[in-house]
């Protein structure tokens, strides 16, 4: 009698397990094909999907940063040897002619070739930023994508339940006790789903914002670095020319 028992309480373990995944599966689904879910379930999630969007924006937009950061370096390596090959042509020309013409020729060479020098000092504070941002981005972004991806999870879990719940409770008879009990068993997966994602919902929420202030603070001290450089080049130009 102990081993039927026990066997029948296996079986609805099983059963129970496996109607969670459909419903789980079928929540992912929708959610997939892009079909309409309910209105209230989404709004009661408006505050969250804010937040992922700002997550995304700062994903994509730290990408974009890195990606202009290469782009502009291989730009100053190749304007400054193209200036400083100008200025030593220049210098050599200038050298042979003795008209004032070959002065005037001497002197843009040289100014030519010092703002080629000058001009790859800027590369050093963007080989920091980029590297800053590179570690940013695999340490705090990647974090962070680990908890949303988690979080994703448990929401499509506490929907899924959630249609499971709507699902039964269309066909429930309050008279039939069977009925409530798996409407019971039913509510209680919802109230267990709920209470997973609400942990990692405030997560992913403390999480973001975080990483939204701790990039303004990254951006705003390298750069500062980067502004104070090329304040300073800008000096030495003025006063070379």
């Amino acid at each position: 009698m102990h081993k039927c028992y026990s066997f029948l309480c296996q079986d609805k373990s099983v059963v129970n397990k496996m109607q969670q995944k459909y419903w789980k599966t079928k929540q992912t689904l929708i959610k997939v094909t892009g079909k309409k879910e309910d209105e209230h379930v989404v709004a009661s999630d408006a505050d969250l999907d804010a937040k992922l969007e700002l997550f995304h924006s700062i994903q994509r937009t730290c990408m974009d940063l890195l990606k202009a950061i290469e782009h502009y370096q291989k730009r100053i390596c190749f304007l400054s040897q193209e200036e400083n090959e100008l200025g030593k042509f220049l210098r050599s020309q200038g050298s042979q002619d003795k008209t004032r013409a070959g002065k005037m020729m001497q002197a843009t060479g040289k100014a030519l070739c010092f703002s080629s020098q000058q001009r790859l000092a800027l590369r050093t504070p963007l080989c920091r930023l980029y590297q800053e941002v590179e570690t940013f981005r695999y340490r705090a972004i990647s974090d962070t994508w680990l908890t949303v991806n988690r979080m994703e999870q448990c929401r499509t879990e506490y929907r899924g339940a959630l249609l499971w719940m709507k699902d039964v409770s269309q066909e429930l008879d309050p008279d039939l006790y069977k009925q409530m009990e798996k409407f019971r068993k039913v509510q209680a997966q919802v109230r267990h789903t709920k209470l997973n994602f609400d942990k990692l919902k405030t997560d992913v929420c403390q999480k973001v914002d975080l990483l939204g202030a701790s990039r303004c603070n990254l951006l705003s001290h390298i750069l500062t670095t980067y502004q104070v450089l090329i304040m300073k080049e800008s000096i030495k130009l003025r006063g070379y020319f």
